[in-house]
């Protein structure tokens, strides 16, 4: 703690909170003086009369002197007995021709006052000076604090916030799935806690380690993590806080923060959302002086030190395809740590962390929500679980139960229901077969996805109904047939309003939206078109924020794409209505229970669905099982009978998945 003692932190502090009562005091005395001008001014405002009350006191007697002044008349009164001081009043001078012709016959002594110009100009002048004189002290003072190298009252400071031990609160025991990251600033941790373990190898501490990944995966939460383990001085600001309206401020403050952290090296300085001052630099319209002046500032300083001192520079950003490759170089951000959205063994353990805090009762399965939450970030998970706590009380319990959690992903994902909004009959009668028509093509389908749940209940952000399906495993990769089965499940509700009413809504913008989207990217980015082939003809821009795919082709390719998807989403529609159409008793029956409950449940759905196209899931199992005894898939001897047993044990596992939920 003897660091402290010197820290200059302090010293930037107490010439701030200087140069703060510094202009304090001059404004006081300013507003002083300006008072006083206006009280003087105004002084004896009390004793004015008007023109005809000082003829009456002439006539009456009562006027021992006036004095005729350019601006007014200055009356003073005759003493009475036992009066000390005469009074003076004043009023308005008149053009009166008579007046000396009156004051004579009164016997008043009158006279006219020369005006002293010289004296009432110099005062007017002096007032006038008086704000110039005072900008130019405050300037002379603030460029007395630039030579210092302070910067106009503190600008060119670094304006970092420092925490010291753990008092950010934070360790790796509250960052949950990011092992990998976690590991990679562990080591760091370590190599400023125990350098020797390190040096005697020969290893170098790294100068800089680099998180990137998309927002709300915790990258800021590791950083104020590395603070809480690392026991050395953590600096901590944004990337924006060195940029101002001025020209070399940013380069001002980037000296400035390292100067402080080699005086209190070992330490780590955090910079949040460094895309803000390490964009690329170039020649063109868009570039500014002020952030390129401030980088090259940055890449200095990350030159002019050496690692064995222990200063690690810990930077974050979700656009690392910005960069300045000078900045991404090895001997200046020696490490990249990707912190991606956590996998399904991350997401339990993300909802454990957020968790651990809030009441829960048995019916609780955190798995099953890590499940339906695929691509969900850390910052989502943890509201979901707030949502649900939220939900808890508003329901009248004391503790989160499944149901809570789920209608929180609902939440999140869709937004809250809108109970207030009534639909027609016949609106309601096409958002159900509309969403009846997605889950009975996935039910269907080999390769889709289960359904959970099945609503007609309108939501927040703008649907009339949705189809909640939840996969049974986690997966990494997409074949071919899933992606096509998605598309069919897409455009499945477009499919229904047409069989059913024999025209189409609004309703399927959204899923042609999204269908449209899955197929141009089998078009163009995994080469799944038997027209292009093997060919990226799209590479994705901005991976870790909106993912936006960029053309690499001409215009006549672009042209041919746009005919291949057309293509694809055609085929896929024809599907879909095909599927429908052979199973339309069940569609009918369906949509029109739908229609009374709401919202039904996926096992309920699969209910009616086997009644009414008479399957037993009991003999199905049964027979399933006794198929895959009688012919083993490893041997393989007949490949389309090895393929409908596999079809029908996935379609029977998720049958039971659904009963099981």
């Amino acid at each position: 703690m003897d660091n402290q003692n010197n820290n200059p932190n302090r010293n930037n502090n107490r010439n701030n909170k200087q140069g703060l009562s510094f202009i304090i005091l001059v404004t006081v005395v300013t507003m002083i003086m300006v008072m006083a001008l206006f009280r003087f001014q105004g002084a004896g405002s009390d004793n004015e009369i008007s023109y005809d009350e000082f003829l009456e006191m002439v006539d009456d007697g009562k006027v021992e002197e006036v004095v005729i002044q350019s601006s007014r008349i200055v009356i003073t009164e005759k003493k009475e007995k036992g009066q000390k001081i005469a009074k003076e009043y004043y009023t308005g001078v008149v053009r009166d021709d008579s007046l000396a012709e009156r004051l004579e016959k009164a016997d008043v002594k009158f006279g006219q006052q020369i005006p002293d110009t010289t004296s009432a100009i110099i005062a007017q002048t002096l007032f006038a000076l008086l704000p110039v004189f005072l900008l130019v002290g405050v300037f002379v003072w603030m460029t007395r604090k630039m030579s210092k190298g302070g910067g106009m009252m503190g600008i060119g400071r670094s304006n970092a916030k420092m925490y010291v031990e753990k008092q950010t609160g934070v360790t790796f025991k509250d960052v949950a799935g990011q092992d990998e990251a976690k590991e990679s600033l562990q080591e760091v941790v370590d190599f400023l806690h125990n350098p020797g373990k390190y040096t005697s190898v020969g290893a170098k501490l790294p100068k800089g380690a680099l998180l990137v990944g998309p927002p709300g995966t915790g990258k800021t939460l590791l950083a104020k993590a590395v603070a809480g383990e690392a026991n050395v001085p953590f600096f901590s600001l944004s990337g924006s806080a060195f940029v101002e309206m001025y020209v070399g401020v940013g380069a001002s403050r980037v000296r400035d923060l390292f100067k402080q952290a080699q005086q209190m090296a070992p330490c780590i300085i955090f910079i949040d959302e460094i895309d803000a001052i390490g964009k690329s630099r170039d020649n063109q319209l868009g570039s500014n002086d002020e952030r390129e002046q401030t980088l090259n500032q940055l890449l200095a300083e990350m030159d002019g030190f050496e690692s064995n001192k222990g200063l690690v520079l810990l930077a974050a950003t979700n656009r690392p395809e910005i960069l300045d490759p000078a900045l991404l170089r090895p001997g200046r951000f020696d490490r990249r740590i990707v912190v991606e959205k956590p996998d399904l063994k991350g997401r339990v353990d993300v909802l454990k962390v957020h968790s651990k805090d809030v009441r829960m009762d048995e019916t609780v399965d955190l798995e099953a929500i890590a499940l339906a939450t695929s691509g969900a970030v850390g910052s989502d998970l943890a509201n979901m679980i707030n949502e649900a706590a939220i939900n808890a009380v508003k329901n009248g319990r004391t503790a989160v139960s499944q149901s809570d959690l789920f209608e929180a992903v609902e939440v999140v994902l869709v937004g809250k229901e809108k109970k207030d909004r009534i639909m027609s009959q016949e609106e309601r009668k096409i958002v159900s077969y509309h969403e009846v028509g997605h889950a009975l093509v996935s039910a269907l389908q080999k390769d889709a996805e289960p359904v959970q749940k099945i609503t007609i209940v309108p939501r927040t952000m703008g649907a009339l109904g949705y189809v909640m399906q939840t996969p049974e495993e986690e997966k990494f990769l997409n074949t071919k047939k899933e992606l096509h089965a998605m598309l069919v499940g897409m455009l499945a509700g477009r499919a229904a309003e047409e069989i059913v009413f024999d025209t189409v809504t609004t309703g399927a913008s959204n899923d042609i939206e999204k269908a449209t989207k899955v197929a141009r990217a089998m078009v163009t980015q995994y080469g799944m078109s038997e027209k292009f082939g093997l060919i990226g003809l799209e590479s994705i821009q901005n991976r870790y924020l909106d993912g936006r795919p960029v053309a690499n082709c001409g215009q006549e390719t672009a042209s041919e794409i746009d005919q291949e998807v057309m293509r694809i989403l055609k085929e896929s529609y024809e599907t879909a209505k095909k599927l429908l159409s052979e199973h339309r008793k069940s569609l009918d029956k369906i949509a029109a229970y739908l229609i009374e409950k709401e919202t039904i449940t996926g096992k309920e759905f699969m209910e009616i669905f086997h009644e009414t196209e008479g399957i037993d899931p009991e003999k199905k199992k049964e027979k399933t099982e006794e198929r895959i005894a009688m012919n083993p898939v490893e041997t393989g001897e007949n490949p389309e009978e090895t393929e409908d047993i596999l079809g029908e044990a996935r379609e029977q596992i998720t049958l039971n998945s659904i009963e099981e939920s």
